[in-house]
């Protein structure tokens, strides 16, 4: 088991000096062309999505694993095709191309019969849901691993102690389920575990995937703010279908004098206000964090081609220091990737809980 977590180590170690290696090679291209580095394109190129997944670039060639391409237009009806037939955006392909810049910048779009460039209905699978995909993909394959062996293991003559990967998932599982949703939600928990634990899975599962640079790690998939729309959705519409009367008769008529209610529905307004609020700052919160850890990262990699012009010995300084920082900060992702993935879930559960409340003189019969 040492060995195993000593390998284990070594191989995030590994991934993240590569990912130290990776991002640069594609940052040196800007200044073999003569220019500075645009430390702000390069941040957002690497955050944003994109019609293909870049690996890396060697010798001036860019590899990369071309994505289908599914598009409707209103002239030319559904066209599907690889994204490599963009040429990594420097070609077009049947009247569609990349945009270079203006509102439309990094997306497909075609032009009009009036010469304007228009968009296209984009159901493409893009970086974002490929990735999206592939931890889901991941995350069926290791709860479904582990349902099997508890299966196998209760008609068993003989019943053993899960061990191992399957020991560790259980220790995983039910620290959340005790110890975040049972406390928060209340005695109707188990209605509402396997949507909670599914969150919490898929976004841990996502972040840990956004720190490793190599396929098919290194998407921003959970720093991408439609991924956490989508969770905060479900949140909200879980809380409001399973809400109680008395929930609702708290955000409709709450026990505030009446003049706050009635004829200004003064407390009613704010309370509803609430109801949107939550999910908002669940959906923001997981946003901003994952987004800024990889800003940091990528910002500090670029501390290597910032300092080139200001001479050597300031240069190799700079690169230790960043080489340094970003293997530090790469490890306090770990521990964020895990504390967002438990934020997210426990509010989850707090607001769901906030929802499953009873009427008072049930609780004092109780």
């Amino acid at each position: 088991m040492n060995n195993r977590f000593k390998y284990i180590i070594t191989l995030f170690i590994f991934l993240f000096i590569a990912g130290g290696i990776f991002q640069p090679v594609k940052a040196a291209d800007h200044g073999n062309e003569g220019e500075d580095l645009n430390v702000k394109e390069l941040i957002l190129d690497h955050l944003g999505d994109a019609y293909e997944w870049h690996i890396t670039t060697w010798k001036d060639s860019h590899i990369s694993i071309p994505l289908p391409v599914i598009l409707y237009s209103e002239s030319s009806g559904f066209q599907m095709f690889s994204s490599s037939k963009f040429h990594h955006g420097a070609e077009s392909h049947n009247g569609f191309y990349i945009a270079k810049d203006g509102d439309y910048k990094g997306k497909i779009v075609e032009k009009n019969a009036a010469g304007e460039e228009v968009r296209p209905w984009d159901f493409s699978i893009t970086k974002n849901a490929a990735a999206l995909i592939i931890a889901s993909i991941l995350l069926i394959i290791i709860i479904l691993s582990v349902a099997r062996w508890y299966k196998k293991n209760s008609k068993a003559d003989d019943p053993k102690v899960p061990k191992g990967f399957v020991g560790f998932m259980e220790l995983f599982i039910m620290n959340v389920n005790d110890d975040i949703i049972k406390p928060c939600v209340g005695k109707n928990y188990r209605k509402f575990a396997p949507y909670l634990l599914t969150a919490f899975f898929f976004i841990f599962i996502n972040n840990l995937l956004g720190l490793i640079p190599l396929f098919p790690g290194g998407a921003n998939v959970t720093g991408n703010i439609a991924i956490t729309l989508v969770l905060a959705v479900f949140t909200l519409v879980i809380v409001n279908v399973f809400g109680t009367k008395e929930y609702y008769k708290e955000i409709f008529w709450p026990e505030v004098p009446t003049w706050l209610k009635v004829p200004i529905p003064i407390m009613p307004a704010i309370e509803l206000v609430g109801v949107f609020t939550k999910p908002f700052a669940l959906m923001i919160r997981l946003f901003a964090n994952i987004l800024a850890g990889h800003s940091i990262v990528l910002g500090l990699v670029c501390l290597i081609f910032v300092t080139v012009k200001l001479g050597t010995a300031i240069n190799l300084s700079m690169t230790g220091v960043s080489v340094l920082l970003t293997i530090f900060i790469d490890f306090v992702e770990i521990l964020v990737a895990y504390i967002q993935a438990y934020v997210f879930t426990m509010l989850s559960a707090v607001f769901i809980g906030l929802a499953q409340v009873e009427p008072h003189h049930a609780k004092s019969h109780e």
